[in-house]
């Protein structure tokens, strides 16, 4: 899905003195935008073909520390080049800063020109085609949530993140006065992003103070990876701009509910026919449906690291908090790891409620088009919905508990190392092993208070 925002567009701007600066970005491991500030007569003149950044951007933690133990990027290998080469498809202006243009590139290796096989956008477009080459598309919606707080970016890490101040005192779960008071903040993202190209379908209170939540309107699954990208990014530039922070953390305070990134999805046909509905079907449920969720259940363990891919995903998995504990599906059921939307219209969906607003959207978009892809190809057959709270289910699949456990169950999968290949997953597994042992080594506050004095 293109922005209707082309180059040439761009050359009359730049032109025309609108447009100064044009953002070239790649998307690193953990979802966040990389890359350069072009000039903008230069950027029209040449570096719209391509240009280059160091490989270690997407062989890199939290820190940008250089980790060792990757095969693609290392010391030994020099940390040379790749190159970055811009889809045109998804140049746009970028209303709040001045002057300034963005486009995202996919990667590529420096010498052959083929895509980084473990770069995010390289392993969705993997399995967007595998669906095109059955004749059929993706269309997703990723609903992000976050904390909003008084205080700036600076001023939070300048107090070692203590004594934070929400945006609000109480539970703010659809309240219109409450946001209200939010709403210097709040307009200038749903007007910012409708202003870049990415339609906006509302803002709300969420469930805890001070918690946000963005919706926009679903599209193709890489196009819909691309607006949750910029997404994040504009949230907190806007923020930023307004003296105030935001956080993407899945669980930022133990007292407070967790945050998430549900996934809504479907498969349609080429031509635009609803794959999932069919009016004589259960729920409207078409039997490639059932495969698809039968995928999503039968490899729920197996794709949770792309879910959940840092220690601190985990900490939200708790019940009673509206995030899931049970890898099961429902009928319209928000206790249950995947919710059944849309039933008996052309809108069936399923939702999934596992990821964490933290999540990288297009590793955890690939994931889950694998898991569906393989139901589909093995025509698996999917076991009855749950009825009730999920949260006190007996003997039904659970969601991994840790990183640890989640990280085996991925790098342990048949089916995302022929989805993704081994490189690939070797890549993302070394990954998850260094947060593990990044975490292993580190004192946390609640330690030192439990046992400073009692141990």
């Amino acid at each position: 899905m293109s922005s209707s925002y082309t180059i040439d567009d761009l050359r009359k701007d730049v032109a025309e003195g609108r447009i100064d600066t044009v953002l070239a970005c790649q998307v690193d491991m953990q979802g966040r935008l990389m890359g350069k500030r072009f000039q903008a007569e230069y950027f029209v003149e040449s570096a719209w073909k391509e240009t280059h950044s160091c490989n270690y951007l997407i062989a890199t933690d939290m820190e940008m520390e250089t980790v060792s133990g990757y095969k693609a990027t290392s010391w030994e290998k020099g940390y040379g080049d790749y190159t970055m080469k811009p889809d045109l498809a998804t140049l746009r202006r970028i209303p709040w800063l001045e002057g300034t243009a963005l486009v995202l590139c996919d990667v590529l290796d420096h010498h052959t020109h083929e895509e980084v096989a473990h770069s995010p956008r390289a392993i969705l477009k993997k399995q967007v085609k595998r669906l095109e080459d059955m004749g059929m598309k993706a269309y997703m919606a990723s609903e992000l949530e976050f904390f909003l707080f008084d205080q700036s970016y600076e001023a939070a890490q300048a107090s070692g993140y203590r004594n934070l101040k929400l945006a609000s005192a109480y539970n703010e779960d659809y309240h219109i006065f409450q946001t209200t008071k939010e709403e210097e903040v709040m307009r200038a993202i749903r007007t910012g992003l409708q202003g870049a190209g990415i339609p906006v379908e509302n803002s709300k209170g969420e469930a805890s103070a001070g918690q946000e939540e963005i919706n926009v309107r679903y599209a193709d699954a890489l196009a819909m990876a691309d607006r949750h990208a910029i997404i994040k990014n504009g949230c907190k530039e806007i923020a930023w701009s307004k003296g105030k922070a935001i956080t993407f953390l899945a669980k930022w305070n133990y007292n407070a509910a967790g945050s998430s990134s549900h996934i809504h999805q479907s498969i349609w046909s080429l031509d635009e026919k609803p794959l999932f509905f069919d009016h004589t079907g259960k729920y409207g449920m078409s039997p490639l449906m059932h495969n698809y969720v039968a995928g999503l259940l039968a490899h729920a363990s197996e794709i949770t690291y792309f879910l959940a891919p840092y220690i601190n995903s985990y900490k939200r998995f708790m019940a009673g908090t509206f995030a899931p504990t049970k890898a099961i599906w429902s009928k319209d059921n928000r206790t249950a790891g995947y919710r059944l939307c849309g039933e008996e219209t052309k809108g069936i969906r399923i939702e999934c409620r596992v990821g964490g607003s933290d999540l990288n959207p297009y590793l955890a978009f690939a994931a889950l088009l694998a898991a569906g892809i393989d139901g589909i190809e093995n025509k698996l057959e999917l076991e009855a919905p749950f009825v009730g709270d999920a949260y006190g289910g007996k003997g039904v699949r659970e969601i991994p508990r840790t990183l640890r456990a989640a990280a085996t169950e991925m790098t342990e999968s048949a089916m995302l190392r022929k989805a993704f290949g081994d490189d690939v997953i070797d890549h993302y597994t070394r990954a998850a092993e260094w947060e593990q042992e990044e975490y292993d080594r580190r004192i946390t506050d609640w330690e030192v208070a439990r046992g400073f004095e009692r141990a």
